[in-house]
């Protein structure tokens, strides 16, 4: 995904439809000049609903709709006749699409799952025609309900990537290299911090046609939960991610101390992260021989599993695959 056709966050302004108004109709025919009430009811203004799909990975196509407006319901009309209703808005998403009230931040809900619909604003309800409020006391009421106001504000949409593991380091440890090795995903690759700025999906095929989703999240620096570097705005793709990949480079100064960083980070933006399942990749070892691979081995952090390899000579490639499918699957053992 380019970084022009990677959205992550629109901002929209969205109406519901008002509901229409109840009729106010007396009965009138040829030889009957007084008859009762036959006002009907006003329609459903149409509501703004989130669609999930799984085919969409980003909200490119929301970019450029500033306005969406559902349609508002008819008015009633006379021989009881309901109004039309609004059309629904129905707006697809990716799976990961989370949505929040623009004025409080406050989350609405998310979207997780193909076709699971979910209503943003609901449509304005028809109002009751004159024929409603007719009783044995009060037999031709000459009034009617008016229909629902629509309900409008902004929201914002955000997007949170689901993939299996996510990739947690530094920038230039190695994340977008390895995802275009092990998959068909071409990210941006270069020699200096941030050349990722935008997340990157790729499919990782394994054996027997299994296969995986890999997110390459940019990079991660000391302070990032603070704001500093590209911030909190892609640490939210890390919360959708079942398990994370941590990779540090070799030719690190201090493996553990890089680790515990990223952690931190992590914890300060979202305790919860913590709860996932951790690897450990020690990436560019192509650089290492047996003696040094088994001196960093007894330094490397404790109880999470680890895997030395290098993407470019492809070395510790497939036992890092063989890790990742084992990681992913130790649920279903249970």
């Amino acid at each position: 995904m380019s970084k022009t056709n990677f959205i992550d966050y629109v901002k929209i302004y969205f109406r519901s439809g008002k509901g229409g108004a109840g009729s106010v109709h007396l009965y009138r025919a040829k030889n009957i000049t007084k008859g009762g009430p036959d006002g009907g009811n006003g329609g459903k203004g149409g509501s703004i609903i989130l669609k999930g799909n799984k085919q969409l990975w980003t909200l490119l196509h929301l970019k450029y709709r500033k306005n969406i407006v559902a349609k508002s319901g008819s008015p009633g009309a006379s021989n009881n006749k309901f109004g039309a209703d609004g059309k629904d808005e129905i707006i697809e998403v990716p799976l990961g699409t989370v949505a929040k009230d623009f004025e409080t931040g406050e989350t609405i809900f998310e979207i997780t799952e193909h076709d699971e619909e979910k209503i943003l604003l609901k449509g304005g309800r028809g109002g009751l025609g004159n024929t409603n409020f007719k009783s044995s006391t009060f037999q031709t009421p000459r009034f009617a309900q008016p229909g629902e106001p629509a309900l409008e504000g902004a929201r914002i949409l955000e997007l949170k990537l689901l993939a299996d593991i996510g990739l947690v380091g530094f920038p230039n440890a190695g994340k977008s290299t390895l995802l275009s090795v092990v998959s068909a995903a071409k990210p941006k690759i270069a020699n200096y911090a941030f050349t990722t700025l935008t997340p990157n999906l790729g499919i990782v095929r394994y054996r027997d046609f299994r296969s995986f989703v890999m997110a390459d999240i940019p990079g991660i620096i000391e302070g990032a939960a603070d704001g500093k570097g590209l911030g909190i705005r892609f640490l939210r793709h890390i919360e959708r991610n079942s398990h994370l990949l941590f990779m540090i480079p070799a030719d690190s100064d201090d493996i553990t101390k890089e680790y515990e960083i990223l952690l931190n980070e992590l914890r300060k933006y979202n305790p919860e992260l913590l709860d996932k399942g951790r690897l450990l990749a020690i990436s560019k070892s192509d650089m290492l021989d047996d003696e040094l691979i088994d001196e960093i081995k007894t330094d490397l952090p404790k109880n999470i599993p680890h895997v030395f390899i290098s993407s470019i000579t492809t070395y510790g490639i497939t036992e890092l695959k063989d890790l990742i499918w084992e990681e992913l699957n130790k649920k279903e053992e249970y």
